[in-house]
C-alpha cells in the first residue's frame, strides 16, 4: 500500500501558496468589526460595594478572634 493523500484536489485549494503559506488578505481581520453598543451599560459595582464586603469580612474575623480569645481566657482562668 502506498501512502497517498486522500484529498485528490489538495493542489487546487484557494488561498494557499506553495509550501502552505497564506497570502496577505486571506487571513481574518486582527480586530472585531463591531462598533455598535450592546444595548446595556457594562459598569461594575458601585464604589462602596467592595469596601462593604471587605469591612464585613474583617469585622467577622475580628469578632471570631475576640470570641476565641475570650473563650480561651475563660477556660484558662476559670
Amino acid at each position: 500500500m502506498t501512502g497517498q493523500n486522500p484529498d485528490p484536489m489538495e493542489h487546487k485549494i484557494t488561498g494557499l501558496e506553495p509550501g502552505g503559506g497564506v497570502p496577505p488578505g486571506e487571513t481574518p481581520p486582527a480586530e472585531a468589526q463591531t462598533s455598535l453598543t450592546q444595548g446595556h451599560e457594562e459598569g461594575g459595582p458601585k464604589r462602596w460595594v467592595p469596601w462593604l464586603w471587605l469591612s464585613l469580612i474583617v469585622g467577622g474575623a475580628l469578632f471570631m478572634a475576640l470570641f476565641f480569645l475570650l473563650y480561651a481566657g475563660i477556660l484558662a482562668f476559670g
